[in-house]
């Protein structure tokens, strides 16, 4: 297990409240605070993980992605460039009272997704929803809504395409 002082160079930002497993690569332009990040994930350029998400085992997230916090991804999924996933169904940056937000002001609503499934770059992914094992992600799509296991969506809002993946051609 490697320690996050270990892997940050001149170009990468990896808090020491990181949890790292074995053999994980973090390219570089990264930030990395208080998350997690399982054995043999790979982190692409200019990610940002923030505190509290997960990521699991052998799982490749790729450059340009935004993790906030109250995301958790499983074992072997896929992340493609530029997928972003929000956390706050009402963001705002000041209270009523025209003070800028603290923690204290928002509630952080959690999203996951499941062991295999795959993202397309350019997603968006809304808080509060559930992506199914094996499920499949349109590249561009905005999913509001969760991704039963095993289908594809596609598109904004992401509708389902294929109610069935097949893992034969796919598998992990």
């Amino acid at each position: 297990m490697f320690t996050p002082n270990q892997l940050t160079g001149l170009y990468k930002k990896i808090s020491d409240d990181v949890v790292l497993g074995q053999d994980v690569k973090i390219y570089d332009f990264t930030n990395l605070y208080g998350c997690e990040i399982g054995d043999g994930s790979k982190i692409g350029t200019f990610v940002e993980i923030q505190k509290g998400a997960r990521i699991g085992r052998q799982c490749k997230i790729s450059s340009h992605t935004f993790i906030c916090e109250g995301v958790t991804i499983e074992d072997y999924v896929f992340i493609g460039h530029g997928v972003v996933f929000i956390n706050d169904r009402f963001p705002r940056a000041a209270t009523a009272d025209g003070q800028l937000q603290t923690e204290a002001d928002w509630t952080c609503v959690p999203t996951r997704v499941q062991t295999g499934a795959s993202i397309g770059s350019g997603a968006t992914i809304l808080c509060g929803i559930t992506i199914g094992e094996n499920a499949l992600v349109g590249a561009g799509s905005v999913v509001t809504r969760d991704v039963p296991a095993h289908t594809v969506v596609a598109g904004n809002p992401a509708r389902v395409m294929n109610r069935r993946v097949d893992m034969e051609e796919n598998s992990i």
